[in-house]
C-alpha cells in the first residue's frame, strides 16, 4: 500500500454522501458536513470534521466535493477557510444548522414546522447556487442579497435562534465598530419586519386566502410554470392541446392557450419538442391570485375524419377540427402557495371525453368543474409549479426551470403593472356561437367558420393570427366543427396581432361554410355566409371590448369575398338598425338588401366578443384626442380638461404616452402660457392618480419614466411658474383649488423640475444656472410666505408643506447648492409661528435628518442649531402632553444623535458634547414616563476619530424625572 502523503491542494470540501465508517479508524460523514483534509492515499483522505475536530479518521476522497481555500497564521497555527464569499458562507453555515434542527423536529413529529423549515431551507439552496453563479450583475446581486438576509433572519427567529443585526446592505454589523444607536437601530427595525412577517403569515392561515403566502403577496406579478411530461390518450390521429388558466365560478378562460399538438403515433408532431414542452402562465396579479377557483385545463381537438368510426379513409374528408374531450385539475392550492409544488413531482390530469356528438367542449368543462367522472386512466402527466415574478425575473431567478425555449402564455389582460418600453398590441377574438338555418338541406349544416384578417383592399395579412402561444402564426383560421347543431356554442379564443400602423386599415373577415363527411361532397360545398368587422372606428378608437353581434351576410361566393361588396356596410346589429337590436343572437325578420349582391340574413346571426390588451390603441374616445392632440389642435384645452374624468384604469394603461403628450404640449408652447396650467394640473392628477392605493404599483413605472424616458428640457420653467402662481394665490388667502393636491404631490413635481433641469444643463453646458438658483430661491420663499399666514384656509397646506417638503431634497440637492438649500430650509421651519404645528414640525425635521444633506457639516452648521431650539421647545412644553408627540421629540433626539456617531460626518466630540449637555438640562426638567422613549435614548456613544470614547448614559427613574449624566473619556 502507497504511504500516506500531506496533501497541498485539496485541503478542505463538503461531504456529498453519507459514509458509514465501520472499519478501524474510519471516519463516519454526513450529507453536508464541511471536512479538512490533511493526507492523501489511494483514493481515500485522513482528516476531521470542521464542527468537531476530536473526530478523526479516514473517509473516501469520492464521498466528498473539494473546495477553494484560503490559508491564515493564527498564533503561529495555519487555519484552513472555504474561500466563498462571506454571504455563501453565511448561507452554508445556516443550512447545517437548520439542517440539524430540522431532523430535530422531524423525530418530535412536527410536521407543520418540519415543512416550513424545509421550504426554507429549499429557498436558502436555490439562492446559493445562484449567488455562486458569479453571472448576477451587481443590481441584481444586491437585491438577492437582501432576500438571502431576511430569509436567513426570518428563519432564526422562527426557530427561536440568535437575532443578527445588519446594516442596510444586509451585511453584519461589527460591534466593535458599530455605535450602540445604529446596533439598537438596526436591531429594533429587524425585529420590526420579521415579527410583521410572522403576523402576516399566521394571519393569512385564518383567511379565506390563506395560502397566498407573504412572499406572493409582496409581489404584484405571478407565473405558472407548466412542464407536460406526456399525453396518454388512445385517439388514433392528430390532436391539438390547448391549455390554458380557467376560472370555473365566471366560467371564463384567464389566460392565452398553450398549444401543443400532438402526432397520431403518441409524440408530440416536431419530435424535437419531446421532452420539452414547458410554458410559464405569466402577469398573473393579486387579484387573480383571490378567485375563489382556478384550474389548469386542457381542450383536446381531433384533427381527421368527421367521424372516428369512418373506416374508408380514402373517401373521408380530412384535417376536420372535431371536439374530443377536455381534462381538468384545480391549481388553487398551488398557485396561491397553499401547496409547495417538487420540481420533480408529477401530476396526473384525468381526460374525459365527448359523448354525445352535440357536446359542446366548454359544456363538458363547466360539468367536469363541478363534478367528475371515470376517466380510465387517459389524461395528461405535468409538472406544475408557482413561480413569483414576471418573466424577466423569473427568468433570472429559475434558470433551471425557464430559459429561452419555455414558451410564454400570456393573462388576457393588462398585467398590475405596465413598464415604460413594454409595448403590447394583441386583440383577443372569441367566436361565441351562431344560429344557422338548414335552408335546403334535409339536416342541419356542419358548420365551419374560416377567419382571416384583412386590409381595405381584401388582402389577407399573413401570419396574423396565432391559434395558441408555442404554435407559429397562421394566416388562415378554422373552427371546430360541430355535427349538425343548429346553434354551434364554439366558444375558441384566438390572437390578432398585426403592426399598429396598419391597425386603422384592418378588418376581420368571417366565412361560413357546410362541411360534409365524404371528401366529394365537400369539395362541391361553397361559403353560404359570411360577416366581418373593423378593428378601429371612424372615430380612431379601437374596437370596445365585449359582445358583438354581427350581421351574417349572403350572396354569391366570390361577392361575398369582394371588399368592394360588403366593407361600405355595417358590420354589428347595433349599427345596422333599431330593428335588430336585442340579444345577443337574436334573429330579424328583415332582409334589407345591401350593395354589390349582399343581402343581410335574417335566419342566421353569428356572435364573437373581442378583448384588446394595447399600451398604444385605446378605447375612450377623449384620450385619444389627448394623444392625437395635433390632429385637432382646437379641442387641446377641452381634452385636457376631460382627462380628469377618464377612467384611471384607462389612463395608466397610457401612462408613458399620456405623460408625453402633456410634455409635448408644453414644449411645443414654451413661448407662451396658454396651456400651462391645465398641463400642471393634468400631471397633478395622474400623480395624485399613482398615489391612489388602487394603482401604487405604478410608482415604479412612474420612476422608470422620469429617469429613462423624459426629456423635457423647458419643463422646469413652467412647472415652477405654476407651482410658485398656486403658492402666492393661496398665501393671499385667496381659494386656490388645486393646491392641496399640488403640495401632496410636490415629490413627483420637483423629479421632473430636477430631471428637465438636468437634462437642460446637459444639453447647453449649465447654461441659466444662475436664473434657476433664483426661480428655485423665489419658489421657496412663496412657501414660506404660506407657512407665515394665519388663515383657517391655509391650516391643512402648512400641515401639508412641512409632510411633503422634506421629501424634495434628495432631488433638488443634485442640481441646487447644497449649504443655500439649508438655509432656505432654516427659513422654512423658523417662519412658522412659535407653539404653531410643534407635532408637525418635529416629524417633518425628523426627515430632514435622515437625509443626506444633514450628513454634510457646512448644513449641518445652519439646520442644527435651529433644530436643537424647536426640539428644546418641543420638549418643554410637552411634559403632560400626548404620549406620541413625547416620542417623535425624542426620536428626533435619537435620530440627531446617531447621525453625528457616525465615522463619515465629521462631527467632533466636543460638537456633540455640548449638543448633549444643553438637551440634558431640558430633559432633567421634563417628566417622561417610562416606555419607549426610555429604550431609545437609554445608551448613546461616540467615537471620534482619534479613538477616544464619550459615553453618555440616560437613566430614567420609576417616575422618569431625574436624568445621570456621565463623561467616561
Amino acid at each position: 500500500m502507497a504511504p500516506w502523503t500531506r496533501t497541498k491542494t485539496e485541503r478542505y470540501g463538503v461531504v456529498k454522501w453519507n459514509f458509514d465508517g465501520n472499519g478501524e479508524k474510519q471516519l463516519s460523514l454526513e450529507v453536508g458536513d464541511a471536512v479538512q483534509i490533511q493526507e492523501v492515499c489511494d483514493g481515500w483522505y485522513r482528516g476531521y470534521l470542521v464542527r468537531n475536530k476530536s473526530q478523526r479518521g479516514v473517509f473516501p476522497a469520492s464521498f466528498v466535493h473539494l473546495k477553494g481555500v484560503v490559508v491564515e497564521k493564527r498564533g503561529g497555527e495555519e487555519v484552513v477557510l472555504s474561500a466563498e464569499m462571506p454571504l455563501v458562507k453565511e448561507v452554508t453555515t445556516t443550512l447545517r444548522e437548520w439542517g440539524s434542527i430540522w431532523k430535530q423536529l422531524f423525530v418530535a413529529n412536527k410536521r407543520t414546522r418540519v415543512k416550513q423549515v424545509q421550504r426554507l431551507m429549499c429557498e436558502l439552496m436555490e439562492w446559493r447556487s445562484q449567488l455562486l453563479s458569479g453571472t448576477l450583475p451587481s443590481d441584481e446581486f444586491k437585491e438577492l442579497k437582501q432576500k438571502v438576509t431576511s430569509k436567513i433572519d426570518y428563519g432564526n427567529k422562527i426557530l427561536e435562534l440568535d437575532q443578527v443585526v445588519r446594516d442596510e446592505d444586509g451585511n453584519i454589523l461589527d460591534p466593535e465598530r458599530a455605535n450602540v444607536i445604529s446596533l439598537f437601530r438596526a436591531h429594533e427595525e429587524a425585529t420590526s419586519k420579521i415579527n410583521e412577517r410572522i403576523k402576516e403569515e399566521q394571519s393569512n392561515i385564518q383567511t379565506d386566502h390563506s395560502g397566498i403566502s407573504a412572499r406572493i403577496q409582496s409581489s404584484p406579478t405571478h407565473s405558472l410554470y407548466v412542464f407536460v411530461r406526456n399525453f396518454v390518450c388512445r385517439i388514433g390521429e392528430d390532436s391539438e392541446l390547448f391549455m390554458s388558466l380557467y376560472d370555473p365560478i365566471k366560467q371564463a378562460i384567464i389566460s392565452e392557450n398553450y398549444l401543443v399538438r400532438w402526432g397520431s403515433k403518441g409524440f408530440p408532431k416536431e419530435i424535437d419538442m419531446l421532452n420539452n414542452l414547458k410554458v410559464v402562465f405569466t402577469d398573473l396579479g393579486n387579484k387573480d391570485l383571490c378567485r375563489e377557483k382556478i384550474y389548469l385545463i386542457c381542450q383536446i381537438v381531433r384533427v381527421g375524419r368527421m367521424d372516428l368510426k369512418e373506416t374508408n379513409n380514402k373517401k373521408c374528408t380530412q384535417g376536420l377540427r372535431r371536439p374530443f374531450g377536455v381534462a381538468v385539475m384545480d391549481i388553487s392550492d398551488i398557485i396561491k402557495g397553499k401547496i409547495e409544488c417538487d420540481e420533480e413531482k408529477q401530476y396526473f390530469i384525468p381526460f374525459f371525453p365527448v359523448v354525445a356528438e352535440n357536446d359542446f367542449l366548454h359544456s363538458l368543462l363547466n360539468k367536469l368543474t363541478a363534478s367528475r367522472g371515470d376517466s380510465g386512466g387517459q389524461g395528461l402527466w405535468v409538472t406544475l409549479k408557482a413561480l413569483v415574478g414576471d418573466i424577466v425575473q423569473i427568468r433570472k431567478e429559475y434558470p433551471h426551470l425557464v430559459d429561452r425555449s419555455t414558451v410564454v402564455a400570456r393573462k388576457l389582460g393588462f398585467p398590475e403593472i405596465i413598464m415604460p418600453g413594454d409595448v403590447r398590441n394583441d386583440i383577443y377574438l372569441t367566436l361565441q356561437g351562431g344560429d344557422f338555418d338548414k335552408y335546403n338541406k334535409t339536416t342541419q349544416k356542419n358548420v365551419e367558420v374560416i377567419m382571416w384578417v384583412c386590409d381595405e383592399e381584401g388582402k389577407v395579412i399573413q401570419n396574423s393570427i396565432c391559434l395558441g402561444a408555442g404554435d407559429k402564426a397562421v394566416s388562415e383560421y378554422r373552427s371546430v366543427i360541430y355535427y349538425q347543431v343548429k346553434q354551434p356554442r364554439w366558444m375558441e379564443t384566438i390572437k390578432v396581432a398585426v403592426p399598429l400602423e396598419e391597425m386603422h386599415r384592418i378588418h376581420l373577415r368571417f366565412m361560413f361554410r357546410h362541411r360534409s363527411s365524404q371528401e366529394s361532397k365537400d369539395k362541391s360545398e361553397k361559403n353560404f355566409a359570411m360577416a366581418f368587422v373593423r378593428l378601429m372606428k371612424d372615430d380612431g378608437t379601437v374596437l370596445q371590448d365585449g359582445l358583438h353581434d354581427l350581421i351574417v351576410f349572403k350572396g354569391d361566393s366570390k361577392r361575398m369575398e369582394d371588399v368592394n361588396c360588403y366593407l361600405s356596410l355595417p358590420s354589428t346589429r347595433n349599427n345596422h338598425s333599431d330593428n335588430h337590436k336585442g340579444s345577443v343572437l337574436s334573429r330579424s325578420s328583415s332582409n334589407v338588401s345591401g350593395s354589390g349582391g349582399l343581402s343581410v340574413s335574417s335566419r342566421d346571426s353569428f356572435c364573437t366578443s373581442t378583448l384588446v390588451c394595447s399600451t398604444k390603441l385605446t378605447q375612450n374616445v377623449g384620450l385619444l384626442g389627448l394623444l392625437k392632440w395635433r390632429t385637432r389642435p382646437e379641442l387641446l384645452k377641452e381634452n385636457l380638461e376631460k382627462l380628469k374624468i377618464i377612467d384611471g384604469e384607462e389612463v395608466v394603461k397610457f401612462l408613458q404616452d399620456t405623460l408625453d403628450a402633456l410634455f409635448n404640449i408644453m414644449m411645443e408652447h414654451s413661448q407662451t402660457d396658454d396651456y400651462d396650467i391645465l398641463v400642471f394640473d393634468a400631471l397633478i392628477y395622474i400623480i395624485g392618480l399613482i398615489a391612489d392605493r388602487k394603482f401604487q404599483h405604478f410608482n415604479t413605472v412612474l420612476e422608470a419614466y422620469i429617469k429613462q424616458h423624459f426629456s423635457a428640457t423647458l419643463a422646469y420653467k413652467k412647472l415652477m411658474s405654476v407651482l410658485k402662481r398656486y403658492l402666492d394665490v393661496s398665501s393671499r388667502g385667496e381659494q386656490c383649488e388645486p393646491i392641496l393636491r399640488t403640495l401632496k404631490a410636490l415629490e413627483y413635481i420637483f423629479k421632473f423640475i430636477v430631471r428637465s433641469r438636468m437634462l437642460y444643463s446637459q444639453l447647453y453646458e449649465g447654461k441659466e444656472q444662475a436664473e434657476f438658483e433664483d426661480s428655485l430661491r423665489r419658489l421657496f420663499e412663496s412657501i414660506n410666505s404660506l407657512m407665515r399666514t394665519d388663515y383657517t384656509t391655509t391650516l391643512l397646506l402648512r400641515v401639508a408643506a412641512l409632510k411633503y417638503l422634506p421629501t424634495v431634497l434628495h432631488d433638488v440637492e443634485k442640481v441646487f447648492d447644497a449649504k443655500l438649500l439649508s438655509e432656505l430650509l432654516h427659513d422654512f421651519y423658523s417662519c412658522i409661528p412659535p407653539e404653531k404645528l410643534q407635532k408637525q414640525k418635529v416629524a417633518s425635521m425628523t426627515e430632514i435628518v435622515s437625509s443626506k444633506l444633514f450628513q454634510r457639516q457646512e448644513c449641518r452648521d445652519v439646520l442644527l442649531p435651529m433644530m436643537l431650539r424647536e426640539l428644546s421647545g418641543a420638549l418643554a412644553s410637552m411634559a403632560d402632553g400626548p404620549h406620541d408627540e413625547r416620542r417623535n421629540s425624542l426620536e428626533l433626539l435619537n435620530n440627531i444623535l446617531e447621525v453625528l456617531s457616525r465615522d463619515n460626518v465629521g462631527a467632533t466630540f466636543q460638537h456633540v458634547q455640548d449638543i448633549v449637555v444643553s438637551l440634558l438640562r431640558i430633559i432633567n426638567r421634563t417628566v417622561i414616563t417610562m416606555g419607549r422613549e426610555h429604550a431609545l435614548i437609554c445608551i448613546l456613544s461616540f467615537s471620534t476619530r482619534s479613538g477616544s470614547v464619550y459615553f453618555v448614559e440616560l437613566k430614567m427613574d420609576c417616575c422618569g424625572k431625574s436624568a445621570i449624566y456621565r463623561d467616561a473619556a
